[in-house]
């Protein structure tokens, strides 16, 4: 080798092993080594080797299925099966953090990208307000995902339900919220960097709350029309951000888009069933309840069971009412194949209030 060449191949060795000392440092996976080899075409080192989550979207399904059976940590955090029957893999645990307080650390299982979202929001609050206390972070998801007696979603990583900000400081739990108790600065600067900052696709909330929150916006100079397409009650609109469902008052329910856990669990998860890493996610299919309707007439109907539809959404008993909608989970059902996810643009509005321009927010059309 000429003396060119060794220059080179040091030089290449030095930086491959500066990128993975940085790596180590920032707590990131490292899927894959800088090798300085000589006759290693570029599609060869595409093709076996990422350096960061989203890089895995660009390999072929054969790499992927490579990695499933090979190196299955390599993936990261995969968002797989609906939000109403799904599977949570490689789970990252919400840290503790001087922004929030977890309720329930146990169900503070998240996808990478969700955490990442979770310290944007927060942190921009912290940022415009350096004094801000605590938040109060309750259910995400179990460490496997799945069904939490407690919800119908919150299975794959992807919701979170934030506390509010309160006038009297932080809460050991998820307090009612009212005009008289709400820090609205604060919570409106939570809602805005979800909504701008973030990937969201959707904010369940009680109109009650909405109301506050659109007012003191309008108060501050938010551009009318832009709340009117971000809020559900101002039109009625259902494809809104925030919309309203029952027993929203005490919290935030924040489901977040996640670009590489949900497309890369998409494309592998029949690989991860076959070689036994994962349960097929439960499917189910929505159902509303009739009156006359008891339990065993809709199992019947359905061919599952009384027992799977209680714990499948949370029932402690028989009695249901008509009007309710049940998911019934699907025996020996395959879930219909996903389309590959697509990720709306982010709702940003026409200009920023004075009194939130202590940080840089984007601006632009709504989707």
């Amino acid at each position: 080798m000429s003396g060119s060449g060794r220059k080179m191949l040091t030089f290449c060795l030095a930086i491959g092993f500066w990128l993975s000392s940085l790596r180590a440092a920032l707590d990131l996976p490292l899927a894959g080594r800088v090798h300085a080899t000589a006759g290693v075409t570029a599609g060869a080192v595409e093709a076996s080797h990422a350096s960061t989550p989203a890089d895995l979207l660009a390999l072929p399904d054969e790499e992927l299925a490579r990695r499933v059976e090979a190196d299955f940590a390599s993936l990261g955090s995969l968002s797989i099966g609906t939000v109403g029957g799904g599977i949570l893999v490689n789970p990252v645990p919400v840290p503790p953090d001087p922004g929030w307080t977890l309720i329930d650390p146990n169900g503070a299982f998240a996808t990478a990208e969700t955490v990442a979202f979770i310290r944007t929001a927060v942190g921009t609050v912290r940022e415009i307000f350096p004094d801000t206390p605590a938040i109060g972070i309750g259910d995400i998801s179990f460490r496997e995902g799945g069904r939490m007696k407690r919800h119908e979603t919150h299975q794959s990583g992807r919701d979170v339900d934030f506390g509010f900000y309160y006038k009297t400081g932080p809460r050991d739990v998820l307090a009612v919220g009212t005009e008289a108790t709400l820090d609205l600065p604060r919570n409106w600067a939570l809602v805005r960097a979800l909504l701008v900052r973030t990937d969201i696709e959707t904010i369940l909330l009680d109109t009650r709350i909405q109301r506050l929150l659109y007012a003191y916006a309008l108060k501050i100079g938010e551009d009318k029309d832009w709340l009117g397409r971000i809020f559900q009650f101002v039109k009625g609109d259902p494809k809104a951000y925030i919309v309203h469902v029952a027993g929203h008052r005490t919290h935030y329910h924040v489901r977040f888009y996640n670009r590489t856990a949900q497309e890369l669990g998409r494309r592998v998860q029949t690989f991860l069933v076959k070689l036994g890493k994962i349960k097929p996610p439960v499917y189910s299919v929505p159902h509303v309840v009739r009156n006359g309707e008891t339990l065993g007439h809709i199992a019947a109907r359905y061919g599952s069971s009384v027992r799977a539809i209680q714990q499948y959404n949370g029932l402690a008993g028989t009695l249901i009412r008509a009007g309710r909608t049940l998911r019934i989970p699907l025996k020996g059902v395959s879930a219909p194949p996903e389309a590959p996810l697509v990720v709306p643009a982010r709702p940003l509005p026409p200009n920023t209030p004075e009194c939130l321009s202590s940080v840089s927010w984007s601006s632009g059309s709504v989707r």
